[in-house]
């Protein structure tokens, strides 16, 4: 359904980024969806000068801003370049016009979406557990290619551990 998404009547816009380059900083409003053709990106925000990665996206994901999208308001929320990514980008009103056009469309809409707040039930899950072992096993399930397109200090902060914790259980 992606590639039907990208082949539609949506104006879908290349763009480049450059390693450690923001497709959206804290404090912006977010109208546009990406589609990562390649590289990775992460999504995060600072706590106390803190960042905290909160999601990834990589090579065929979808990646939006989802408060800010959905709200039309700034959000806290950075997406930043992991490595060189190249991103077809369209925006707010192009999208919903399309998936507004047909059910089906709507249908994957829905889809997007549910599949969303499941990765983030997920996601509150995996940050309760204390064991940092057993968020590495959770997440390893759940997405193993992470540990092929982004790098372990990244993923060590999304895990809430440190590096070297990460990579003794990457090791055992």
């Amino acid at each position: 359904m992606v590639e039907k998404l990208l082949q539609s009547g949506i104006h879908w816009e290349h763009k480049d980024f450059r390693r450690n380059e923001f497709l959206k900083i804290s404090g912006s409003t977010d109208t546009q969806i990406y589609f990562i053709e390649k590289g990775s990106v992460r999504i995060f925000m600072t706590d106390d000068n803190e960042e905290r990665i909160i999601r990834f996206g990589y090579t065929g994901n979808i990646i939006v801003s989802l408060d800010s999208f959905l709200s039309g308001k700034p959000s806290e929320l950075y997406i930043q370049a992991i490595k060189k990514t190249t991103v077809k980008v369209a925006s707010k009103r192009d999208f919903y016009d399309y998936i507004q056009s047909d059910e089906e469309h709507m249908k994957f809409w829905m889809n997007v979406l549910e599949d969303l707040i499941l990765q983030q039930l997920e996601r509150e899950k995996d940050l309760l557990i204390n064991a940092p072992g057993e968020r590495f096993e959770r997440v390893l399930k759940r997405s193993p290619k992470l540990f092929q397109e982004v790098p372990n200090k990244y993923i060590a902060n999304y895990l809430r551990m440190s590096p070297e914790t990460l990579s003794r259980l990457k090791k055992s």
